[in-house]
């Protein structure tokens, strides 16, 4: 009985290190109001700060300075030189940091919420802060995050300024083309001949299979929108369904229909030559 008390509170104590292990497996824009701490440099010093976002600077690290780790693992705080608040401005890279566990707070003497994040937090349940952050956070590739602060501006006004091809930039990312469609087919109403609302309703429609539907709104956008700029895009994801499909006659065909501006970028004409190359035309 006393071997297996024992082994309970070896169990139990290793339970609580490895909870409170750092783990660098977290990238800035999944980092949003953490404390979060850097890899340790050659002195076996981290360096720690907390991470939220400025509504005009983006990412930013607000650095509060570094610590060490002892042999029982207790976070020993490095007092830093200057008491002046340092930010830096944080690039959406792929920089892996740490969460420090909110165990570890009392020692680096830091409270879960800092105090000075109060005046960056007014106004984050209106719709404009919640439209910016989910903009933000699809610009990231962070759709899922983005949806949680779209799908709360939907609530509050759904025909808030850019909010439907926001949301269906999410499910797109999300493979959720069908949700897409539905939400787009009520943008278009409004905005008929609005570029982006189009370049992604085509996307949707070419990844749920609807290819004829796709050439439509590609050719009215083509004949109707003063916009041009995803012509050769939305032209090029038709093309490569087609091919993916290994549809020749219908490739050939929609190739023939679209390469006087699918074929004015550059970038799409070498993918268009390997394409027909494959496809033996």
């Amino acid at each position: 009985m006393k071997h297996i008390f024992t082994l309970l509170i070896l169990v139990s104590t290793f339970n609580i290190f490895a909870q409170e292990k750092l783990s660098f497996d977290k990238r800035f824009v999944q980092s949003e109001d953490k404390w979060i701490a850097f890899e340790p440099d050659s002195l076996n010093s981290y360096h720690f700060g907390f991470i939220y976002i400025d509504s005009q600077a983006g990412l930013t690290l607000n650095y509060e300075g570094s610590f060490t780790i002892d042999n029982n693992g207790k976070f020993i705080l490095k007092k830093r030189d200057a008491e002046t608040s340092i930010k830096y401005r944080l690039e959406a890279n792929n920089t892996l940091v740490a969460f420090i566990p909110e165990s570890k707070f009392s020692e680096l003497n830091i409270k879960k919420t800092p105090d000075w994040l109060k005046p960056y937090k007014e106004g984050e349940n209106s719709i404009e802060r919640l439209y910016n952050w989910g903009y933000r956070y699809n610009g990231w590739n962070e759709c899922e995050k983005a949806l949680e602060f779209l799908e709360k501006a939907k609530k509050i006004n759904p025909n808030h300024k850019g909010l439907r091809v926001e949301l269906a930039f999410s499910y797109n990312c999300l493979k959720r083309y069908q949700d897409a469609i539905n939400i787009l087919e009520d943008a278009i109403k409004s905005e008929p001949l609005d570029a982006y609302v189009n370049k992604e309703l085509i996307y949707a429609q070419v990844k749920i299979g609807k290819l004829k539907e796709a050439e439509n709104t590609c050719k009215k956008v083509v004949r109707d929108c003063p916009d041009k700029t995803y012509n050769a895009e939305n032209a090029y994801n038709i093309l490569q369904a087609y091919y993916l499909k290994k549809e020749v006659e219908k490739f050939k065909n929609w190739l023939a229909e679209s390469s006087s501006y699918l074929l004015s970028e550059e970038r799409f004409k070498n993918l268009v030559e390997k394409m027909k190359t494959e496809l033996k035309i």
